[in-house]
């Protein structure tokens, strides 16, 4: 197998932090667990250190949306990390829609280490923070 290149890294890791997103505003909890490696670690303020699928499925399986929302991601930098591995950095604003309209809930930062497996990029540790 090849190595691969700046610009697939870059590709394949944005396009799997976007089907994160996506699925995570549309509640497809078994989506999002799919892209996480199976001894993943997801860190969230607030809450316990999550490690691997099942943890992950029940935390997103208790955030799954109850109103429209968005999770808007951007500012996107992608380190590789050697063959196989990479790192991301983004912000995130995310967004609920209510009876007044849509308003910001936070503001904050994903730190993310990614890691090929079959042709596909996947979360190997996720970091969230937020900013007051």
């Amino acid at each position: 197998m090849s190595e691969t290149t700046y610009a697939e890294t870059v590709a394949g890791v944005r396009a799997t932090i976007g089907a994160h997103t996506q699925a995570q505003d549309a509640g497809r909890t078994d989506e999002i667990v799919a892209l996480y490696t199976p001894d993943a670690v997801l860190e969230v303020p607030g809450i316990d250190l999550l490690e691997g699928h099942e943890a992950v499925r029940q935390a997103f399986k208790g955030w799954e949306p109850t109103q429209p929302q968005l999770h808007m991601v951007s500012n996107t930098v992608v380190t590789p990390a050697g063959e196989g591995e990479a790192t991301a950095v983004s912000d995130v604003v995310f967004l609920q829609r209510g009876e007044s309209g849509w308003a910001v809930q936070i503001t904050g930062r994903y730190v993310d280490t990614l890691r090929r497996a079959d042709g596909k990029w996947l979360f190997l540790r996720r970091t969230t923070s937020y900013q007051v």
